[in-house]
């Protein structure tokens, strides 16, 4: 494999930005006076991010907060899967968990994006949670990821670049 060139595909999230984000957005929702009274709280619960308030829409307003804070930090909102609110009990809740790792599905979709649009000579290939691309020529892995920047279902990073 001399002369070969590679770039991974990845989609990895900063936790300590993720938590940063969620204590800001504790902190505001602690503070504004939309907020006193209404239950409004966000927190992890494990691996997820429970956001509980007492109405429906007070329970999008923590989320937006959230969302906000997480744009703020440099976390794509792609990264975000969000559940539907639904209520339990006297409060409506909201779970929402971070997307860590490229899913088997969504690679499949990069490797046909690569072998439909990308120069000839760039081969792809899924290891794990993440994506190989290798090809010959520098600039043909440049093209390529200019190509794969405009995919909207995944926050992608491109590291270890070797020639």
């Amino acid at each position: 494999m001399a002369g070969e060139s590679t770039f991974d595909v990845v989609s990895k999230v900063d936790k300590q930005e993720v938590a940063n984000a969620l204590h800001q957005s504790q902190k505001e929702i602690a503070q504004r006076y939309d907020f006193k009274g209404v239950g409004a709280e966000i927190d992890f619960s494990g691996e997820k991010i429970l956001m509980k308030a007492n109405s429906e829409d007070r329970i999008l307003a923590v989320l937006d907060v959230f969302q906000s804070k997480l744009i703020k930090r440099g976390i794509s909102l792609k990264s975000l899967d969000q559940g539907e609110p639904y209520p339990s009990g006297k409060e409506f809740r909201l779970e929402c968990s971070i997307k860590e790792g490229i899913a088997q599905d969504i690679a499949k979709k990069i490797n046909k994006i690569i072998r439909d649009e990308a120069p000839k000579s760039v081969k792809s290939q899924i290891q794990g949670d993440e994506l190989r691309v290798t090809s010959k020529s520098r600039d043909d892995l440049q093209e390529t990821m200019n190509i794969l920047k405009k995919f909207e279902e995944a926050d992608l990073q491109f590291v270890n670049f070797r020639s």
